[in-house]
């Protein structure tokens, strides 16, 4: 679908051939014996210029280890950060099927929507997912070749951007490796029906810095999940749940429903009960069908990720690094839905069909039908499910260099990143014209079996191919100095660093016209190209003042100016007081900028279906159509909705503040709390379909009729600048580190969220709507979610028992009030086991959802899986996993 490009091809085999130089490597395992003894050194930790050891930092930071997420079975990115308590959504490549977002997987610290939490490698920018051009797509993170993972759990950095509201999160791979090894994942559900993944990766890398001055190494690492269809699983396998009052049905079935001129709507298989499980009658009274379109969603779709990384460094004195860094990832996404809904778009059959109701091939009469015109919405199941195969490569190369001149610390980088997605047809989209003719001239037949003309007619109707390519391309230019003691005050020295940016951004979105505009299916049967450019430049400074002893000030800011929307200057000011060496004080307060993406102002605009049905305001108020409506099109139906960039959209200017305190009563234990407060302003976003059609009178004007006002086109959603965003909540940390016994080493290690207001606003002005505890519009926020880890070993063995938590909530209970539904809190938990005793290999087993908690029952409706909320929760169940290493 995608070609490969010249650039992609080297920062792929160079990646690889880091990987293969390995296998040279057997002699370098271990340092001479002669080698000096590693010195504890400072670092730069995320949030910070200035250098210092890592626990000098004055601001809250979470560090999770490459290793402890390995032995949790984690195989993604996505499900790393999943275990952040502050990483309120998931949306994920395995959980967006119908979302439109091409298989990415977002971060998304506070709630905040992945667009506010910025997502760095290495301390650096990546270039955005291009469709929806606001966040990071977290499947192009090479996982096999991390250290850690740091996350910055306050908002603005003024050293790496201020539109860092939600937070920073900094993937941090290894700056060397010596040796080769080849590990091998396997995780297999225990319920059979699809969803199992594998996993192969290769890594390795020669030479060391401090004796040989230079050091290469390179990862190659493929990773695949098997689909998991909806009726794989008892819970998602309908969307017709009568016990919970749920019906999330379509008025598109097959059989197919119609609407004549006379005003009579009907089907020809009412009377005989339609053609269940997947069509049934409709219940409101009307003598139509209803389709349940949900059990042809997947759960989980098809996804492969693909990443190669290489990184050659050289030493080029004892205080001067170089190095080149390429990565190349490749994601791939076979989303499956229900076949195409064909309905409103002028599919007519005349009374001279041998199909027309009462006909001659065999249709059941329908009474009152005279021979008029029929006005048909029909769903072809016989060309299949529609198949949305979705590709989106990531490539990026960083040259750097770093080190110590006249006693600053300095850092330098140039980098260029483009990331490209590809939306293609593969399966069950059909042409609309080839279905209004085969319709109109009596060749096809909505209502029943197809004759074989019939059938070879609708597989030539079959559209197939590429509809939509997009590409950002982001290169920037970064430089930055420290020094820890520019000045040396009584308390001790005082550091300073400035820093610069330059950063060019592109973005290109091309419409197969030719293909996208016969498919109305498509959501982009008139999307238009698009394309924007932008320069930013910003400075930025640090300084840390030593005020008593025990007790610093740190002072940044950063000014930023995009040649677009205009410019910003944002400050940050943080203090740590340690009074005594158990107890530690802390505190922030910032302000943040972030201008509307390049997506936010030139996205093309789509019009696809509301994930909710919905009775139309103006043509079916109270689910009664008005005299010559169409019941089939206007009543308890899924509308049209535009969504899409707007050049109007302004920038959105935040403030933060935290306070928090740690405290060490035993060397063993190590207790946090921190509080956080944002306040958001001119929030770039979409109105939620659901706050629109729930209060038509004081959103009408978003609803644009057809000149004779007899037709929805469709609900305006594009993206605009809303009300105002509160949220506070404190954060909770335990370490616990029990003294080493004979029965081994006990650790434990638990992280929570607890958040204690989330309100907003849908417009400047308008109401506070408050979002913890319930769901509010489009999502939940959890009042409380933590993760908790216990490690044990000793010697060669070693065992993990995590347990993720989220609390319950308020459903989104757009259903009849004697069925309200409270979400149940969701509980799983992990056991794993490893074991290094033998040479060169490292072995892990384990179990996720150790006692096969199901997803509690939810009535959302906001994406198309229905009995579940995919975005929070885990459709697999009980899941056994393998993970082999062999390092040589």
């Amino acid at each position: 679908m995608m070609s490969e490009r010249p650039l992609s091809q080297l920062i792929r085999w160079l990646a690889l051939g880091g990987a293969l130089a390995a296998a040279h490597a057997g002699a370098q395992d271990n340092p001479p014996p002669d080698a000096p003894a590693e010195t504890l050194q400072r670092v730069e930790i995320t949030g910070s210029s200035i250098r210092r050891l890592a626990s000098e930092t004055s601001l809250p930071i979470t560090s999770v280890r490459a290793e402890d997420f390995a032995r949790q079975g984690l195989t993604t990115a996505q499900q790393v950060l999943n275990t952040i308590p502050m990483n309120q959504t998931s949306v994920s490549s395995s959980q967006s099927v119908g979302l439109g977002t091409g298989g990415q997987s977002q971060a998304d610290l506070r709630g905040l929507g992945g667009q506010r939490t910025l997502v760095l490698l290495n301390g650096r920018r990546i270039a955005s997912h291009p469709f929806n051009g606001d966040s990071v797509d977290l499947n192009v993170i090479p996982l096999s070749a991390l250290d850690r993972v740091e996350i910055l759990r306050d908002g603005a950095s003024a050293v790496y951007g201020s539109d860092a509201i939600g937070g920073v999160v900094n993937f941090i791979t290894k700056r060397q490796v010596k040796g080769g090894a080849v590990t091998v994942e396997a995780y297999q559900p225990e319920e059979s029906g699809g969803g199992a993944e594998r996993r192969v990766n290769l890594s390795g890398g020669f030479g060391d810095l401090a004796t040989d001055g230079f050091n290469l190494f390179g990862v190659a690492d493929v990773h695949r999940q098997q689909a998991l269809a909806a009726t794989a699983r008892p819970f998602s396998a309908s969307g017709v749940i009568p016990s919970r009052g749920v019906s999330q049905t379509s008025g598109t079935p097959f059989p197919a429903n119609f609407f004549s001129d006379e005003g009579i709507s009907g089907n020809p298989s009412f009377a005989t009960g339609c053609l269940p499980p997947a069509s049934i009658p409709n219940t409101t009274g009307s003598p139509t069908c209803r389709y349940d379109y949900t059990r042809e969603v997947d759960d989980i779709p098809y996804a492969k990720q693909e990443s190669y990384m290489g990184r050659l460094t050289f030493q080029l004195t004892p205080d001067h690094t170089l190095a080149v860094e390429a990565l190349h990832a490749r994601s791939t996404n076979e989303a499956r839905v229900a076949p195409p809904p064909l309905a409103g778009i002028g599919l007519i059959m005349h009374s001279t069909s041998p199909y027309y109701p009462g006909g001659s091939a065999g249709v059941p009469a329908v009474d009152g039908l005279t021979g008029e015109d029929l006005d048909v919405s029909w769903r072809p199941l016989v060309t299949g499910r529609r198949v949305d195969y979705a590709t989106s490569t990531s490539d990026r190369l960083v040259l750097s260099a770093e080190g110590v001149l006249y006693g600053w610390d300095y850092s330098a980088g140039l980098n260029h990143s483009i990331s490209q997605a590809t939306g293609a047809f593969s399966g069950g989209y059909v042409i609309d014209q080839r279905m209004i003719d085969g319709v109109g001239s009596g060749l096809l037949n909505p209502f029943g079996e197809q004759s074989p003309a019939g059938l070879a007619y609708l597989q030539n109707s079959l559209l197939i191919g590429e509809y939509l390519r997009a590409r950002m391309r982001a290169t920037s230019l970064d430089l930055r100095a420290s020094r820890s003691d520019i000045y040396t005050l009584p308390a001790g020295g005082v550091g300073f660093a400035l820093g610069a940016e330059a950063r060019k951004e592109k973005a290109i979105y091309t419409v197969n016209r030719e293909l996208a505009s016969q498919a109305s299916s498509s959501g982009y049967a008139d999307a238009q190209d698009q394309t924007g450019q932008r320069k930013i430049y910003a400075i930025f400074s640090e300084i840390n003042v030593p005020v008593i002893k025990g007790l610093e000030l740190n002072a940044a800011g950063r000014y930023d100016h995009y040649d677009d929307v205009g410019h910003s200057f944002t400050p940050k000011i943080s203090v740590r007081y340690q009074p005594v060496t158990p107890l530690l004080l802390r505190a922030s307060w910032n302000r943040g900028f972030r201008a509307p993406t390049l997506f936010d102002l030139r996205g093309p605009q789509t019009v696809t279906n509301s994930s909710d049905p919905w009775n139309d305001p103006v043509l079916c108020p109270g689910g009664v159509p008005v005299p010559g409506a169409n019941p089939n099109l206007t009543c308890d139906q899924q509308q049209n909705v535009r969504q899409g960039g707007n050049p109007d959209v302004r920038p959105e200017r935040s403030k933060t503040y935290s306070a928090g305190v740690v405290f060490e009563p035993l060397k063993e234990v190590t207790l946090s709390l921190d509080y956080w407060n944002i306040e958001l302003k001119n929030q770039i976003n979409s109105l939620a379909e659901q706050s629109v059609f729930n209060n038509y009178p004081k959103y009408q004007s978003l609803f644009q009729y057809n000149a004779a006002g007899t037709r929805l086109d469709y609900v305006s959603l594009i993206t605009n600048n809303l009300g105002e965003v509160k949220t506070a909540g404190i954060d909770a940390s335990v370490l616990w580190r029990l003294p080493r016994q004979r029965w081994g080493g006990l650790s434990l290690q638990f992280d929570g969220t607890w958040v204690r207001k989330y309100d907003y606003q849908n417009e400047p002005g308008g109401e506070f709507i408050e979002n913890v505890g319930r769901y509010a519009d489009a999502t939940p926020v959890f009042r409380w979610r933590h993760n908790a880890t216990v490690n044990w070993n000793l010697g060669p063995w070693g065992a993990s028992l995590t347990n993720r938590y989220m609390s319950g909530y308020t459903d989104q209970n757009g259903v009849d009030p004697e069925f309200t539904n409270k979400v149940k809190e969701y509980s799983t938990w992990s056991l794993s086991g490893n074991y290094t005793g033998i040479k060169n290999v490292d072995f892990t087993l384990g179990v996720r959802n150790l006692f096969d908690e199901d997803p509690p029952f939810s009535n959302q409706s906001t994406t198309f899986q229905q009995g579940y909320d995919p975005r929070y929760t885990d459709p697999l169940g009980r899941t056994y996993y393998a993970r082999l290493t062999y390092k040589f």
